[in-house]
């Protein structure tokens, strides 16, 4: 079930025309209703909670009781909105749900109305604007009695999830939430003056609230399928994504950037297993650490985990390596296709959030504290310089440190000298003890077009994990000793920079401006479009293999509309030059170029707009075209809608 929760001044609506048949009986003269100074919870009821109609009302109710009683409503309105979930139950399903969820508030004293079922419905309403004003929740109910802990299909191994210590932890552990401003003064949350920081301030609550849960649709599906770059695929489980050509180009080019990036830094590449041993005496205790949910498959009746970070088969690889003090920092990465987490339905969202994804993961053995703090410096301008290296600023992003209040207390200009260097204040959680294995984490997050913040960066300080796995080092003295240990990506999901970078062009494109993706990321670099496909394709030919051989990605649309139709068409696709080419080009060896975000044309020969394009992606990887040269070659792949 999905809630899209409003705290309004008032709502009321007008049942206009049945959109079903089983639409629900509307006595005449009780069209329309309204209700003031109430809690709206626009409902979708889905086809999970059919198995368990009554535990979904009572989940509903749960969560309806929570939300009321933190903004302090005793009025509540039950609307039905099908708009929250592309996976509806049956309407006599979401009916009986909908009875039962408006029972038991009226058994725990709440004044509840609720909108009929089943109509197409004209509705006002006037949302408060506070920052608990508009929420979202996805809920699953509980398995009926009886059905808990069914066996797998092999060898008797139970399929229920394992959720870890450290993820229920993270649910009640009680935190003290503060801003860091540049010179290092910690504000309460409630207290900072937010005016000139709007995405922090939603940053911030979004960390406080821990709803990770997506009513609205972001920026960037309706982009990622009108681009024909990823899409949903629905022969496999949620979360599991289809990459068309030019965004398996895009995806593969920011897997050599970032694994290039961390070659120079000095990372050590590794390949390790994607599956684990769940009883593995080492890996069994970590799991109970990391705060994430596993997938899990049985082979010859034993329980393996996919992994979720390249931590396991990297520290196992240390555990077995001869280590001296002279090697550390030692640096290993491994880019991990795939990792994987069961992220929460509910939280599943385009390419922001998913359970099979990219991640690069570069860890350092340190010798000591000390050496862990210069390197965390290090890795921290990695990080930036990495998304700036894909098209993302400081400025797009806000910095969630988490950190004990200890090592805040013995460590504090480490700390402020983030904050400095990111140049604008910082989101701080703290906490009194620590429940994890990192006494210090950042995160860069970026907060997308429905307020919701997804990790990019992030680096952590652990200090268990090096005796844990008993990766040990002989140090100066000849004793075996352990490394502190350090968990970095430089970019966080290779999918997050691609959804950071669309939502980045959405916002765009809603204040008038034109989207455009970094230059050496463009599926197609150059676009010749001949003026007559019939006389001037094959001198386009020429040109493109030359400067196809310049290392440039030059197509040629061949089709024989309108020359306008197919700079439109160049234009949707994001194309960066387009030159159409005609006799008096040809002969003049001077091209009017169309550059994306340029007002007018700009006139440069062959070797100007080589020299240009060549000096803009020169520190960046190449790749060949997706697809094939001409246009007219090419098969349209049909997005899911």
């Amino acid at each position: 079930m999905k809630i899209l929760f409003i705290h309004a001044d008032f709502i009321e609506y007008e049942a206009r025309k049945k959109a079903i048949k089983s639409a629900e009986e509307v006595p005449k003269g009780k069209e329309k209703d309204r209700m003031e100074e109430c809690l709206v919870a626009f409902t979708a009821v889905e086809k999970v909670d059919e198995a368990n109609p009554c535990g979904a009302a009572k989940k509903a109710f749960e969560e309806i009781k929570k939300i009321s009683s933190q903004v302090q409503a005793k009025n509540i309105m039950l609307y039905p909105y099908a708009h929250l979930s592309p996976d509806l139950s049956k309407p006599e399903q979401a009916v009986e749900v909908m009875k039962e969820t408006e029972k038991l508030l009226k058994e725990a004293k709440y004044n509840v109305k609720r909108a009929p079922f089943g109509w197409y419905k004209s509705f006002n309403i006037a949302c408060k604007g506070h920052p608990l004003s508009e929420l979202s929740s996805s809920l699953i109910p509980d398995a009926k009695e009886g059905e808990e802990g069914k066996e797998g299909s092999e060898g008797g191994a139970k399929a229920c999830e394992v959720v870890s210590e450290a993820l229920k932890a993270e649910e009640k552990l009680k935190s003290y939430w503060y801003i860091m401003d540049e010179d290092g003064k910690l504000h309460d949350v409630s207290e900072f003056n937010f005016s000139k920081y709007p995405k922090l301030k939603k940053f911030a609550f979004y960390e406080k609230q821990k709803d990770r849960t997506s009513a609205c649709e972001p920026l960037h599906i309706a982009l990622m399928k009108k681009l024909e770059l990823v899409d949903y695929e629905p022969a496999s489980d949620c979360g599991n994504m289809r990459y068309y050509p030019k965004g398996r180009l895009i995806k593969k080019l920011l897997e050599e950037y970032v694994t290039d990036k961390v070659v120079a830094y000095g990372g050590v590449e590794l390949e390790t297993p994607v599956m684990y041993d769940m009883k593995h005496p080492t890996l069994e205790k970590y799991l109970h650490k990391f705060p994430a949910r596993q997938y899990q498959i049985t082979s010859d009746k034993k329980n393996f985990f996919l992994r979720f970070a390249a931590c396991f088969g990297q520290f196992l690889i240390a555990h077995d390596a001869v280590i001296s003090y002279k090697h550390l920092p030692l640096k290993l990465y491994e880019l991990t296709r795939y990792s994987f987490r069961r992220e929460q339905r509910g939280e599943l969202c385009g390419v922001r959030r998913l359970r099979a994804f990219t991640m690069p993961d570069v860890h350092a053995l340190c010798s000591d504290l000390e050496q862990a703090k210069e390197e965390y410096k290090i890795r921290f301008q990695l990080c930036m310089d990495v998304l700036k290296g894909c098209g993302i600023e400081p400025k797009d992003y806000e910095m969630g440190l988490r950190v004990t209040k200890e090592f805040y207390e013995q460590n504090k200009p480490l700390i402020v000298g983030l904050a400095k260097k990111l140049g604008k204040p910082i989101l701080v959680e703290m906490w009194d003890e620590r429940k994890f294995y990192f006494i210090l984490k950042y995160e860069l997050n970026y907060v997308d077009s429905v307020d919701k913040a997804a990790a990019l960066s992030t680096d952590q300080i652990d200090v268990e994990n090096g005796e844990r796995y008993d990766m040990s080092f002989t140090d100066k003295d000849g004793k075996k000793k352990y490394p502190v240990v350090l968990h970095c990506s430089p970019s966080g999901a290779i999918e997050r920079v691609i959804y950071t970078l669309l939502e980045l062009q959405g916002e765009k494109i809603q204040k008038g401006q034109v989207p455009e993706f970094p230059l050496w990321l463009c599926p197609t670099q150059v676009r010749l479009i001949p003026v007559s496909p019939e006389k001037h394709l094959e001198k386009c030919n020429e040109l493109a293999k030359e400067i196809f051989g310049e290392r440039i990605r030059i197509d040629i649309d061949d089709n024989t509309e309108s020359i306008g139709k197919r700079v439109r068409q160049a234009e949707k696709e994001w194309v960066p030059y387009i030159l159409v080419v005609g006799d008096e080009e040809l002969k003049a060896d001077k091209f009017k170029a169309r550059v994306r975000g340029k007002k007018d044309a700009v006139e440069m020969g062959k070797h100007e707009l080589i020299k240009e394009i060549k000096e803009k992606t020169k520190e960046f990887p190449w790749k060949p075209l997706p697809l094939p040269m001409l246009l007219s070659k090419r098969p349209q792949f049909q997005t899911m809608n």
